[in-house]
């Protein structure tokens, strides 16, 4: 098995780990929307996503180190693909047409940049001061993203996926460094961009927990967009990687990297109409009826005391 198609096979693994770790996320958001932090942290079932979330994790770095970032990270949008299947599993219901045609569409889209993207496995690395300078800047705009306003779940979603993308990045530096004799694994380019990588990523699951207290579509079509186009950034412009077929490679990557979004917007208009379909009945923004005590006035009467007949 070549470097490339070992890479593929694991991010498929991957894909699967972190979609199962995506649906207990958002069902636990779902069944208790204002829990605190803390109290998260105390709770069983969300150390349980964090281990399905690990065990993606650990497939994913070595995944990153036997194919490029152009290759392995665009395969993250197949989370979204496994997760509605095992979601609507989970929930007792049947998968959509638009459901099924957006999956369709993704794996058409990848398939498409995968031609495109595959290559030889990595040997560039980040330096240290290139690693830290792209965690500066991802710091800043997470810091953009997650200021109080409207919409916080899709800014959270956003900024959890660029967050993971940038840590999937440095953790290509790390495994390459650390494996190919070019760097100590207790020096700085290793040791230093590993903690990094775990500041990035601890950051990116609690903005995920918070993002899918909006529901799973949206916040997860946003992580999964966010985070190959920030590695992807990365893997072009600091790591020396190209596409295939000059010219015509960019073609087919751009239209496979639109036809796989477009994709992953049908499965998240999906989720969109599913949920307000489940939500009360009722016309958005009107008050709740006033309820009246029962003290014998009228409605809008001033409260007076009601005199007593005379005797």
């Amino acid at each position: 098995m070549n470097a490339s198609l070992l890479a593929v096979v694991l991010s498929l693994l991957s894909a699967v780990g972190y979609a199962a770790a995506a649906v207990a996320q958002e069902r636990l958001a779902a069944r208790s929307p204002g829990t605190g932090l803390l109290r998260l942290l105390r709770g069983g079932a969300w150390w349980g996503s964090v281990l399905l979330n690990a065990s993606g994790a650990l497939l994913h770095v070595v995944a990153l180190r036997y194919g490029p970032l152009t290759v392995v990270q665009p395969l993250g949008a197949l989370t979204l693909v496994a997760a509605v299947p095992l979601g609507a599993k989970l929930a007792g219901r049947r998968v959509s047409a638009t459901e099924w045609r957006g999956t369709a569409l993704t794996l058409t889209g990848l398939a498409a940049l995968l031609v495109a993207a595959t290559g030889p496995a990595p040997d560039d690395v980040l330096s240290v001061r290139e690693a830290l300078l792209v965690s500066a800047a991802t710091a800043v705009f997470i810091g953009a993203l997650c200021h109080p306003g409207v919409r916080p779940g899709l800014r959270h979603a956003t900024a959890s996926g660029v967050a993971s993308g940038v840590a999937s990045a440095l953790t290509q530096t790390v495994t390459v460094a650390a494996t190919d004799g070019s760097a100590s694994p207790f020096g700085l380019q290793v040791a230093g961009v590993a903690v990094l990588v775990a500041a990035l990523a601890t950051g990116g699951l609690l903005l995920s927990q918070t993002a899918y207290r909006d529901g799973l579509g949206a916040p997860l079509a946003l992580v999964t967009l966010a985070n190959p186009v920030a590695a992807a950034a990365i893997g072009l412009t600091l790591l020396g990687e190209r596409f295939r077929g000059g010219a015509a490679g960019v073609v087919l990557a751009v239209g496979g990297a639109g036809l796989a979004a477009w994709g992953v917007i049908q499965l998240s208009r999906a989720e969109a109409r599913r949920t307000a379909a489940a939500a009360p009945a009722g016309l958005p923004g009107l008050p709740t009826p006033r309820q009246v005590p029962e003290t014998g006035h009228r409605t809008g009467a001033p409260d007076t005391p009601v005199s007593a007949p005379s005797q």
